[in-house]
């Protein structure tokens, strides 16, 4: 569309800029009016904030020849057949070349694509998104993000500031049209009479109706508007340059957003959010198919992360933890950096492995990890939680154990370390995995939080304090305690960050409610660790901590112990927790989690109104016959240990009867060779490490 300035291009003067006035272009043009009878009219172009203006000033009416007087009626200035001796000005406003920009289909030409190819994706200056040259800016860089995306040549970083500048423009245009009470060009008419009474404006003179049919001949419609829609700066600027006085009438403020703006910026929005999300997904994280076949049984209470380690390349915890915050949707939810997302958990893992631990690794916090789902999926919890409790609870998983060294917190006050001192012998382990944690989210290349508000992180950051803190085993019976009493109460009420906290500990030390298959495993595992430790406290002179001593530990009757007093009573108090909060959450009519497309295998999780593993009014509860099974599999080798032991000592009795003043000195070379044959038969764990 040609504007009004293009189409009298010819005949324009350049006024230069005087140091009053406020504009920085101004043009003028003197032309003959075909509708006026050859009445001269003088039009002024400005550019100021964006906008464009068009003053058209009609001189006072004159009188036409008696033909043209007799066939046309008077003009709606004159009053009672009297001709106006006061002449009109008419204000022409333009909508700003940022909103006009883009509106409807544009045709792309050669000029577009060339402009396209010229512009360098990785310059930092770009205009302000209020700005008139932001809207092009923007046009242009996805132009060239689109030609660069076909050649595979666009890097993370690059692509994520792009369009996050073009979401910014965008906004802005919203902003700006609810601004507006029309994107179409403004009209403003000052009389250059005397005013007039109550704000009522002055009829237009004949010469300036068809001045302004003149100048807007190839514009939409031109309305007339209160000379409010003028900004102050450029009223008192035409006021004390045009006119002697000014007419003020206010308008309405309180003006409701036109239905088309508002439905074109979210549209465009949704656009531009869409783009994001199918370009980050795709330029994230690709799983091998191993990998993603295995993934697909993650909704299982046996799933077997030990495949999912040897699938992955030992990145057990990176690849379960991106295809769970994917699932849940908080990816998009919370706006998480691709590439500061793979550079944050890729960090988590390297934690975990700082100290090659047999067990307290990567592979046992992706472990804890698929449980904490199992609950938060299987049960109905997740329908009992918000976004930010369920990103917590999941994070708080992730991280329990984080740069975990391999010994106990007992071991640390004992020897005396540098964190035992930081953190006053109190919940050493703990505190130190929050605080690495934590630091490693305030640094900017691993902040994957950054876009959550301050009270959605103060949120966010209790929880995972109070859930990881909880994982203590010296507050364990306090914990189990505590539950019990909430539980028994009539209260429909419960304390979230407590049962959040109660199912984690019972998530991390779940393994003897697994399959024989893992939980036999993750107990040789966390032996061998425990004996790493005694063998650390021998060289120290500190006596042994419990199960440490690999020469005098008797593992069935441990595990046995461990399942009788810990493991079994925590599920029962953690299954009764659940009971409850199923009957007392209510799933959501529009879920509160992003249900987001996505390539990754399982798809995102909905709210389900009645989850696979609820059954009637309770939770159905695997754990039971796991930790049946395996306790009796520890009775058969505990019997099996203790005939083992009894032969032993009836062997030794005989040597030691024989030998007579050999009598009592049972610690020879050969008996000790026996009782570590024993030993190794008792919990395999000497064959794991020579197996290692």
């Amino acid at each position: 569309m040609a504007s009004p300035g293009r189409k009298l291009a010819a005949g324009k003067e350049t006024l230069h800029k005087s140091n009053s006035d406020p504009v920085r272009r101004i043009h003028r043009q003197y032309a003959k009016n075909r509708g006026g009878g050859g009445t001269p009219v003088s039009r002024c172009f400005l550019n100021l904030d964006g906008y464009s203006y068009v003053i058209v000033a009609s001189p006072p009416e004159k009188k036409k020849d008696s033909a043209e007087e007799s066939s046309a009626p008077p003009p709606p200035s004159s009053k009672n057949g009297q001709l106006s001796k006061q002449g009109s000005l008419t204000i022409l406003r333009r909508s700003s070349s940022r909103t006009l920009s883009g509106r409807g289909p544009r045709n792309s030409s050669q000029s577009d694509v060339d402009a396209a190819d010229a512009v360098d994706l990785l310059q930092d200056a770009l205009p302000a998104v209020d700005t008139p040259e932001s809207c092009e800016k923007a046009a242009l860089r996805l132009r060239a993000l689109l030609r660069h995306l076909q050649e595979g040549e666009v890097a993370v970083g690059v692509l994520q500031k792009n369009l996050q500048y073009a979401a910014d423009v965008l906004d802005s245009i919203y902003v700006e049209e609810n601004k507006s009470e029309t994107t179409k060009d403004r009209a403003i008419t000052i009389s250059l009479g005397p005013p007039t009474k109550k704000g009522r404006r002055p009829p237009l003179s004949a010469v300036a109706l068809a001045s302004r049919r003149h100048v807007g001949d190839e514009e939409d419609e031109l309305s007339e508007v209160e000379p409010d829609a003028v900004p102050q700066e450029v009223r008192e600027w035409l006021a004390s340059t045009f006119t002697r006085q000014l007419n003020t009438s206010r308008r309405k403020t309180d003006e409701k957003p036109r239905f088309r703006s508002v439905a074109n910026a979210i549209r465009a929005g949704i656009f531009v959010e869409r783009i994001y999300r199918r370009l980050s997904s795709a330029t994230f994280l690709q799983l091998p198919p191993e990998v993603t076949r295995i993934l697909k049984s993650v909704d299982e209470w046996n799933f077997d992360v030990w495949r999912l380690q040897e699938a992955s390349a030992n990145t057990p915890l990176r690849c379960l933890a991106y295809e769970l915050l994917n699932r849940y949707g908080l990816l998009h939810k919370f706006k998480m950096p691709p590439a500061t997302l793979e550079t944050f958990l890729t960090q988590v893992e390297n934690g975990y492995c700082k100290y090659k631990n047999p067990y307290h690794n990567n592979v046992h916090a992706a472990d804890v990890l698929q449980t904490m789902h199992y609950m938060l999926s299987q049960t109905g919890l997740m329908n009992w939680l918000n976004d930010v409790e369920i990103l917590a609870t999941l994070v708080a998983a992730l991280i329990h154990d984080f740069e975990h060294t391999g010994t106990t917190n007992n071991f640390h006050v004992m020897s005396g370390s540098e964190t035992a001192i930081l953190y006053n012998d109190r919940a050493v382990l703990e505190n130190h995995h929050i605080c690495a944690a934590f630091r490693l989210l305030r640094a900017e290349e691993h902040n994957v939080l950054v876009n959550l508000s301050r009270e959605e992180y103060r949120e966010f950051r209790s929880l995972v304090i109070e859930m990881v803190l909880a994982t203590d085993m010296s507050s364990h019976f306090q914990q189990i305690k505590a539950m019990k009493a909430m539980l028994a109460l009539q209260d429909t009420s419960l304390d979230k960050s407590k049962a959040l906290s109660l199912v984690l500990h019972c998530c991390d030390i779940s393994h003897p409610s697994k399959n024989w298959v893992l939980h036999e495993r993750w107990t040789t595992q966390l032996l061998e660790e425990f004996f790493r430790q005694g063998d650390k406290e021998r060289e120290l002179g500190l006596p042994y901590s419990p199960l440490c001593d690999r020469n005098n530990t008797l593992v069935a009757e441990s595990q046995i112990g461990f399942i009788d007093f810990i493991v079994d009573p925590s599920l029962g108090v953690c299954g009764d927790l659940l009971d409850k909060v199923a009957a007392l959450s209510v799933p959501p009519s529009t879920p509160t989690i992003a249900e987001e497309p996505h390539n990754e295998p399982g798809g995102p999780i909905k709210r389900p109104v009645r989850p696979g593993g609820v059954v009637g009014v309770e939770v159905r509860r695997p754990w039971q016959d796991c930790l049946a099974a395996n306790k009796a599999r520890w009775k058969e080798r505990a019997m099996k240990d203790a005939e083992i032991r009894a032969e032993m000592a009836l062997r030794n009795e005989k040597v030691n009867g024989e030998s007579g003043e050999g009598e009592g000195e049972g610690d020879s070379p050969e008996d000790t060779i026996e009782e570590e044959e024993g030993e190794g038969a008792k919990g395999e764990a000497s064959n794991e490490e020579n197996g290692e």
